[in-house]
């Protein structure tokens, strides 16, 4: 705080002028700092987003198909049982359709892994890129 060196009957009595120089000082230094980020803060961004049409016609998507698979390694395409070479065959037959179906994975709850890493596996190798995984739920107050 500053006190004044005056005479008289003041003696130590505080001055009531604010010293405005250091608040220059920083208005000037953010002054400078806006002038310099400003112009940087205008560089446009062009984003390419996608436009809805109402001409365009939609295809119906095909029906999932259904592969099951039981305890044993038993495989049903659809509910009708197929072999592995089948299994293959019609993989890689609803993987040249133009527009692919999802496989839809649906195993027992104690079928090895192995097996289903298998078919996983040989649909990928066919060609299908959309796989997805079905589960069943439980009966209730089952503890399983």
């Amino acid at each position: 705080m500053a006190f004044s060196s005056g005479g008289g009957g003041s003696g130590g009595a505080p001055m009531a002028e604010i010293n405005v120089t250091p608040l220059v000082d920083v208005m000037l230094v953010l002054l400078i700092i806006f002038m310099i980020t400003a112009p940087m803060m205008q560089h446009k961004i062009r984003i390419d987003l996608p436009q809805a049409s109402i001409n365009q016609t939609q295809e119906p998507t095909p029906d999932p198909i259904d592969l099951a698979i039981k305890e044993d390694g038993t495989l049903y395409w659809n509910d009708s049982q197929i072999s592995d070479l089948e299994l293959k065959a019609q993989l890689a037959v609803s993987a040249q359709k133009t527009i692919q179906p999802e496989l839809q994975i649906r195993a027992e709850k104690n079928t090895r892994y192995e097996i289903v890493a298998k078919v996983m596996a040989d649909a990928k190798n066919q060609g299908m890129v959309k796989i997805g995984f079905v589960t069943t739920p439980g009966a209730k107050g089952s503890q399983q």
